[in-house]
Formats: structure tokens, C-alpha cells, sequence
């Protein structure tokens, strides 16, 4: 979401969403927060510890097995995956020497044949968003954790695979004598679970809710993260009497009447957006004019723990549009465009050639209006007139927008394109 304060609101969200320390839920239930990009829960069972998530690197990894060893001398002999990815896991071997049973869900719905075969552009693209080769003042955060550990010197991906993959809805088990529930809870993952542990009334709800507006879709490209699913998981978590949610990213939710009152504000945006993006494909609006107008209502919009620092309202709509009904849009126009660079050619003609373009593109610039801008530069590049004015100025507005941008992942992303413009002209 771009916004006038979007570089502050940021900073001010980085510096108080995940402060570094380990919470005490219970007796014997531990909340790590703020020592990696994501959390980790410690529980203490009768002769071993049970962690769920593993932090992000194996030296991450090694200070929580530290932090574990303050706690209690028993060793770690079960690691529960709340969800597959890499920063939940990434500290896995570290653990390796009391060779834990290591517990994952399988994925409800597999990954598309041959994902493979775009292992470059998915790659590529999620450097961009998760700011991997920015500098820590140009990152600020990401988003929902401090950044990743082999991105700032400490470690690497260590992943071990899980021992028990589960493919049921629900599994109850009894751990060294600690009663837990593991439910199938596909939402931001399709492999995504969440862990209930009645006696003490705690769930541990993986990354299906943390303090800010979700990724409902990722810059970095993902398959179609099913919203509705989402919001039926959420109702799920919501049927269970808990009194402490310990999300894998953000703070902890404390007290019975706490954990209702945000998880269901929580469910009633996303359901929100959700709604309001069916009823208006079903007038045929367009995905842009959908994004355009969708907003979260005040009393939303306005709660700390739906600002859009990680995914945002304008995102999730255009995602809910292609998961459900794809690229087209009911134009008959779009069916068969004109390629882009013989569109764009005319375009520059009918504006009366490639020096007014520029003319227009500086003073939109000077003038605050950069999104223009910049889709005037893609005029310019899309007609092969990409000179080095342009991706100079097309780099210019970049930089500016993300200092407007509240979310961390378009921040990132508006920084990393601008920097490969202008890597592309030296």
C-alpha cells in the first residue's frame, strides 16, 4: 500500500511487531520471537523437549539450542514442522544429534508439474521480494521477522527431512506425555498445520495468522493460495477454546477474550476482501478497477494488526481474481492484444513521439505522479526506445515509490528492479 508516511509506518511496525525475547506462555511452553526471521515454541515434556519450528539457519539454530539449555537439561526428541517453508526449518540440523522424530503434514493439493523448470525467475524473483541483496537500512525488516540469517552472516539453510508425514485432517497423539492435536489447516501453505495442546490451552497456528495483513498472495509467485480455505481454517482455530495463540511470526496472543476478538477481526478481513472481490467479478469488473476500490473498512483498517507491512488489500484482490477465474478479464478487446511493442509504438506516435514521452515522464516525476511515470517508461522500453535517460528515470520513480510503500516485500521490490536498471546502464 503506498502511502505518504509508508517508509516510517514501516520502521515504526519493524521496530515493535517482533522484539527479541523468549515469552513464557505456561509452565513448560516457551515462545522464542525476534532471534530469526521467524518463531520458534519450546515444550517441555516429561524426559524431552518438543520444538515446533526450527528458526532459519543452523547458527540461529545453535543460539536456540542454547536458549533451550537455560530451560532445561532434557534433550530435544521431537520437531514439529508447523508448515514447509525454508524459514521454519532451515535450522533443522542443528538438532540432529539427539535424532529427533521430525513431524510434517503432506500438502493437500501437490505442486504443479514441472515448477521446476522455473527455478530461475521463481528464484530471482524472490530475492527481490524478501530484499536479499539489499543492505539492512535499504531492507529495514522483512516484513513480519528480521531478516534472514545467511543474508546477514549468520548461517545457512540446514534442512533435514521430516520422519512422519501425516496426510490425515487431524492427528492426536499423546508425545511423552504431553497431549497434542495436529489439524490439517491449509491457508497460507497447502501443507500448513496447526498444533493444539488442550491441557494448557495453547495453539500454535504456524504462519495462518501473524500481526499484520497476510500474504494471500506472494510477489514472488506462488500457485493460487486459497483464500477461502483460509478463512475456514481460521473459523476452525476459532472453535477451539483457546487462551494463548503463538503465531510463527509477530507476538503471542494472550488471554481468552484476546485470541477472540483479533482472530476474528483477523478472519473477518480476509473473509472482507474476499467478498467484496466475488461480488464485484460477479458485476464484471476488472481485476484493476477491483484493486482500485477495495478497501478494508475503517474499523479494520485501522486495527495494529492488520497494517499492511507484508501483503496488501490491492494484491490479495487481484490474486482472488486469477485463482478464480483467470487471466481474462470479459473484455473482448484483450483477447487478442496487439504485441506490446507494436501497441506501445503507436501509442508513442499518437502522443506525438519519444521527446514529448520524456517530457511527460520529468514532470510527472516532479510532480508526484510516479506511478504515471513509470508506466510512461514502459511505453518507451516496450517500443525498444529503452536509452539510458529512460532507465535512469524509470529507476528515479522506483526509488521514490518505495519510500511511499508500507509493505516490506514491495519495498523490496521496487528497490532490487531499480538497482537491475540501473546495474543494466553502467
Amino acid at each position: 500500500m503506498l502511502n505518504e508516511n509508508g517508509e516510517q509506518l514501516l520502521k515504526y511496525f519493524s521496530d515493535t511487531a517482533y522484539p527479541k525475547n523468549v515469552t513464557k506462555v505456561v509452565d513448560g511452553i516457551y515462545h522464542v520471537m525476534g532471534h530469526a526471521h521467524s518463531n520458534s515454541i519450546i515444550i517441555e515434556a516429561e524426559n524431552s523437549v518438543i520444538l515446533i519450528d526450527t528458526l532459519d539457519t543452523d547458527v540461529r539454530a545453535e543460539k536456540l539450542k542454547k536458549l533451550i539449555a537455560e530451560i532445561t537439561d532434557k534433550p530435544v526428541k521431537t520437531i514439529i514442522f508447523s508448515h514447509g517453508h525454508p524459514d521454519h526449518r532451515g535450522g533443522a540440523a542443528a538438532f540432529s544429534d539427539t535424532n529427533p522424530e521430525i513431524i510434517a503434514f503432506a500438502p493437500k493439493r501437490p505442486v504443479l508439474g514441472r515448477t521446476s523448470e522455473l527455478n530461475d525467475i521463481l528464484s530471482k524473483r524472490a530475492s527481490y521480494q524478501f530484499g536479499y541483496k539489499l543492505t539492512d537500512e535499504e531492507v529495514i525488516s522483512q516484513g513480519i521477522g528480521i531478516r534472514e540469517g545467511f543474508t546477514v552472516g549468520e548461517g545457512k539453510y540446514a534442512f533435514v527431512p521430516a520422519t512422519t508425514i501425516y496426510n490425515e485432517e487431524k492427528v492426536i497423539r499423546n508425545i511423552d506425555g504431553i497431549n497434542i492435536e495436529m489439524i490439517s489447516a491449509v491457508g497460507e501453505t497447502d501443507d500448513q498445520m496447526f498444533i493444539w495442546i488442550p491441557d494448557s490451552k495453547v495453539i500454535c497456528c504456524g504462519d495462518n495468522y501473524y500481526g499484520c495483513w497476510p500474504n494471500l498472495y506472494a510477489l514472488r509467485g506462488s500457485q493460487y493460495r486459497d483464500v477461502n480455505a483460509w478463512v475456514e481454517t481460521l473459523d476452525l482455530i476459532l472453535s477451539y477454546e483457546a487462551e494463548y495463540v503463538l503465531p510463527g511470526h509477530t507476538k503471542p496472543l494472550i488471554g481468552r477474550n484476546t485470541v477472540q476478538e483479533v482472530l476474528l477481526n483477523f478472519r473477518n478481513a480476509v473473509n472482507y476482501v474476499l467478498e467484496e472481490t466475488l461480488k464485484g467479478m460477479n458485476k464484471g469488473l476488472t481485476a484493476d478497477e477491483l484493486a482500485s476500490i477495495i478497501k478494508l473498512p475503517e474499523n479494520l483498517a485501522s486495527l495494529p494488526y492488520l497494517g499492511e507491512f507484508y501483503g496488501t488489500v490491492a494484491w490479495s484482490v487481484r490474486s482472488i481474481f486469477n485463482g478464480y477465474i483467470g487471466w481474462f478479464d470479459g473484455n473482448p478487446t484483450n483477447l487478442n492484444k496487439l504485441p506490446p511493442k507494436e501497441q506501445a509504438i503507436k501509442m508513442i506516435d499518437l502522443i506525438g513521439g519519444i521527446e514529448k514521452v520524456l517530457a511527460e515522464i520529468k514532470k510527472s516525476l516532479e510532480n508526484r505522479e510516479v506511478q504515471w511515470a513509470i508506466e510512461l517508461c514502459d511505453l518507451l522500453i516496450a517500443a525498444d526506445k529503452e536509452s539510458k535517460t529512460v532507465k535512469q528515470l524509470k529507476a528515479e520513480g522506483l526509488l521514490t515509490l518505495s519510500k511511499l510503500e508500507t509493505s516490506a516485500n514491495g519495498r523490496h521490490y521496487y528497490i532490487a528492479s531499480a538497482y537491475e536498471l540501473l546495474e543494466n546502464i553502467r
